[in-house]
């Protein structure tokens, strides 16, 4: 039906389909009154239903409704428009909500100008182009705020991706020997976990930026998968060649533990752990157990050893009682008083402690450093009587005693000589030279006096 015409009556029923019927066709209901339209006032309807609208200062048919009133014929018309207007009205509401896309109202906009361009109605046309007009306008507007707010969303997006991308190429940066696998492993499998769900949640990239930060953050991960196999893989040889290792030095040690060359024996285990230490780490079961037995090899041995010498110390108590009492009669030597006889005693006071034995290890430093304290001072008094006695030591000092003597006599001279002259500053350098060159006279005048010059 063209919109010139009114939507046709439904068919009346038959008689026969009526009688069929029940409970009883009730009676018909009244017309119902036509609705108001304000909208009628920018149009006209003529006696033969042809309904008319006025745009500006001119007039135009827009339809016709036969067999009805002049007014019904308008307001029918008038309807039409206000149904057209609300649609445009609802539109420009939906235009101004944030919520709703410009696509959406892009395609209401198209499917309002068809049909204004199709409407043949009454009412106000000029104010229903202009509420189009409005939301055309604003739809471009709103396509503008919303492709900033995109580019927005993308840059965020993209510096958010960047971050995981970053984080990533860090983790597959360490060295190798400072690299926490696991942890690394489980962060890096968060991070493929975060990408994946800023793949679904956040702003879509555009395709060269996704695909070139994918290209990096799969770099960073195979990187880290490939160093992380190839760490393993050198550590299982590593591991390998430190059991093999530590194998041979626990068949060493414990080829050693029964032996009873203490002091040899004490050496090789100390040179054993030093290789122990060197051979690095095996798998961490292999290595308890080979540890196990190279400290049970070590440690029987340094029992037994311990045990012997424990029973050796026991039986040297004696000699330390001895080794005491010559102890006291050394250091009654000193001070030395007369160096011949002092050295006759000492040596036989030595004599009689080697003949001693050996004492405990635990009073052995001890009396020994008491010991050495007395030959030394026995030492250090033989030596300064042999200055004191030689020749030519005493008569070196006596000539650098003659020498300094004339040299204090010439600057005394040259003070005297100064003073006489009126000359202050010359004669207080002179007095300098002088006072320092008596000094080193006495010195010399001392030490040809330990000769008994």
């Amino acid at each position: 039906m063209s919109e010139d015409q009114p939507t046709p009556r439904p068919p009346v029923p038959s008689p026969a389909a009526l009688a069929g019927r029940r409970p009883p066709r009730p009676a018909a209901a009244p017309p119902a009154p036509v609705t108001h339209s304000e909208s009628a006032r920018f149009g006209r309807a003529d006696e033969q239903g042809r309904v008319f609208v006025t745009v500006g200062d001119e007039e135009r048919e827009v339809g016709s409704y036969p067999d009805a009133a002049p007014e019904e014929a308008l307001q029918y018309f008038a309807r039409k428009y206000d149904e057209l207007a609300a649609s445009a009205d609802l539109l420009e509401a939906r235009l101004a909500n944030p919520e709703v896309s410009a696509k959406e109202v892009a395609d209401g906009l198209r499917t309002l100008e068809q049909h204004v361009a199709e409407a043949n109605v009454v009412g106000d046309l000029a104010a229903l182009d202009a509420t189009v007009g409005r939301v055309r306008t604003g739809l471009e507007a709103k396509r503008a705020g919303e492709s900033e707010a995109r580019q927005q969303a993308r840059a965020a997006a993209a510096a958010e991706r960047e971050l995981i991308v970053a984080e990533a190429e860090k983790i597959a940066a360490q060295p190798a020997e400072r690299t926490q696998w696991k942890q690394s492993g489980e962060r890096m499998r968060a991070l493929l976990d975060q990408w994946k769900a800023h793949q679904r949640s956040a702003a879509k990239l555009d395709k060269p930026t996704e695909t070139a930060l994918w290209q990096r953050f799969s770099h960073a991960r195979n990187s880290f998968d490939k160093a992380r196999r190839a760490w393993f893989a050198e550590l299982e040889t590593t591991r390998a060649d430190a059991k093999a290792t530590k194998k041979k030095l626990v068949a060493e040690a414990e080829a050693l533990q029964k032996s009873t060359d203490w002091g040899p024996t004490a050496r090789a285990y100390k040179q054993l752990m030093d290789r122990w230490r060197a051979a690095g780490r095996a798998a961490r079961a292999d290595d308890d157990a080979l540890w196990e037995r190279f400290r049970a090899a070590q440690d029987a041995f340094f029992t037994a050893k311990d045990e012997v010498a424990a029973a050796e110390d026991e039986s040297f108590r004696a000699n330390l009682v001895v080794k005491e009492e010559l102890l006291v009669e050394a250091e009654a030597l000193l001070p030395v008083q007369d160096i011949e006889r002092t050295k006759v005693a000492l040596r036989d006071v030595q004599d009689r402690w080697d003949a001693a034995g050996k004492v405990p290890r635990a009073d052995l430093d001890r009396v020994e450093k008491r010991m050495r304290a007395v030959e030394q001072a026995v030492r250090d008094a033989d030596e300064k009587r042999w200055k004191q006695t030689n020749p030519e030591v005493a008569a070196r000092a006596q000539s650098l005693v003659d020498q300094l003597e004339a040299s204090v006599a010439s600057v005394r001279a040259e003070v005297e000589k100064a003073e006489a002259a009126g000359d202050e500053k010359k004669a207080a350098a002179a007095r300098e030279r002088l006072t320092a060159q008596q000094q080193w006279l006495d010195q010399a005048r001392a030490g040809v006096d330990e000769f008994g010059g």
